[in-house]
């Protein structure tokens, strides 16, 4: 924490002319590169409209790739969420929806700056104010956030509400805002767990309200296609995109790429996935007991990302507030060195694009050895980062994860 808190300082001081040029030099990449596309917003802002025609499911984006069409996967209800932003010109919607992502990233570091920090976020307000300005400079350049604003996707959207819900002491606004995420992608239904960790059963019982709510709406718009989804469509991870490419870093993805073929949810998926479940389930037990809000958060996360049939690496967002947690909170060095040490070239170096140049197409299972090995980097550092959260449960020691007092 020493060697950090030096390279911190003189950063500090600059923070908010650092978060001007990483603006500015991200923005100029974006928008000289393959990024200019917007591939994902163009399915949302084509698309969206389908859902009161009665074919959202019927159609795919006419921007698709040759190899990749690209229908709408979200339930209904995601359609109508994305409807007003239709009613805008490309452009305007384009760069409307980048600077809002950029915001939901800033909201995303100072929601996670303001756990880690406790009472200093009182005492020392500007400080860490200055932090949160100097992370989110820093966290523009992490790849899955790269992508996400390259790409147009929703995870910075998302990623902000969940932990802004999550952190809530109003278990109806907790609740509600887990609740209109899942509604919009089924992935932040995942968050409940974190609830009933925490005993918050009234946040929970909000959130599945809102959730049933979200659902009702997308039926009453159109029953037909709202039983479509839900009935026929939901559970269907060839819809969404080919399982075993590099983009997808859930353990499916990973272990269909080492096995050469897509594993679904037979055997050798189960044999991963449940010390998966439970090593989470310790991390969570763990962090709730040194009320570490946000590990607590991210251990949920990240079990949500292992299980899901597809965690494209752009979906890896909650990487960022493991890095803060794991830069500022008290926690044992070689834990903090380890993990950082790991994480850090994997999230800020594009391994991603490494492997997708060496894929013959994205529909191709097989891997060589070395290829599929490197296949694993996100699922695995994962892995490790819940098992050393785990620790505290495994052998009660209490130096790995330290009370603190909980953001929540």
């Amino acid at each position: 924490m020493h060697v950090l808190g030096k390279l911190e300082r003189p950063l500090l001081a600059v923070a908010p002319w650092l978060l001007m040029i990483s603006l500015l030099l991200r923005t100029w990449v974006v928008n000289s590169g393959f990024g200019n596309t917007s591939i994902d917003l163009r399915v949302y802002w084509t698309l969206a409209p389908h859902v009161l025609d009665g074919d959202l499911y019927d159609v795919v984006s006419p921007y698709s790739p040759p190899d990749f069409p690209l229908p709408f996967t979200y339930p209904p209800f995601g359609a109508l969420v994305f409807l007003p932003m239709t009613w805008l010109f490309w452009g305007a919607a384009q760069w409307g929806f980048r600077v809002l992502s950029v915001l939901c990233l800033y909201w995303l570091v100072r929601t996670a700056v303001r756990a880690v920090a406790g009472e200093g976020w009182r005492t020392e307000p500007r400080l860490w104010r200055r932090r949160a300005l100097l992370w989110t400079a820093v966290l523009l350049w992490m790849m899955p956030v790269f992508h996400t604003i390259e790409f147009g996707q929703i995870n910075l959207v998302l990623a902000a509400v969940v932990l802004a819900s999550l952190m809530a002491r109003d278990d109806r606004v907790a609740g509600a805002g887990i609740g209109l995420a899942s509604g919009v992608k089924l992935v932040p239904a995942i968050s409940g767990l974190y609830f009933l960790a925490t005993r918050r059963w009234a946040a929970a019982a909000w959130s599945l309200a809102v959730f049933a709510a979200s659902a009702l709406l997308g039926a009453l718009v159109d029953l037909g296609q709202a039983g479509r989804y839900w009935f026929g469509l939901f559970g269907d991870a060839g819809r969404v995109g080919p399982v075993a490419t590099a983009h997808n870093q859930s353990l499916r993805g990973a272990l269909s790429r080492s096995l050469g073929h897509d594993v679904g949810l037979s055997w050798p998926w189960v044999l991963v996935a449940v010390p998966a479940v439970v090593v989470a389930l310790l991390a969570l037990r763990a962090a709730v007991r040194a009320g570490d809000a946000l590990i607590g958060v991210v251990t949920v996360q990240f079990l949500g990302l292992l299980l899901s049939p597809i965690s494209w690496d752009h979906h890896w967002v909650w990487v960022a507030p493991l890095l803060i947690w794991l830069a500022h909170r008290r926690i044992a060095s070689w834990v903090r060195v380890t993990l950082l040490a790991l994480w850090c070239p994997v999230m800020f170096l594009d391994v991603i694009a490494f492997q997708l140049d060496r894929q013959p197409t994205i529909w191709t299972i097989s891997r060589p050895g070395w290829l599929s090995a490197l296949g694993w980097a996100y699922p695995a550092l994962a892995l490790l980062t819940l098992l050393l959260v785990a620790l505290p449960v495994l052998w009660a020691d209490s130096r790995v994860v330290r009370p603190a007092r909980s953001a929540a």
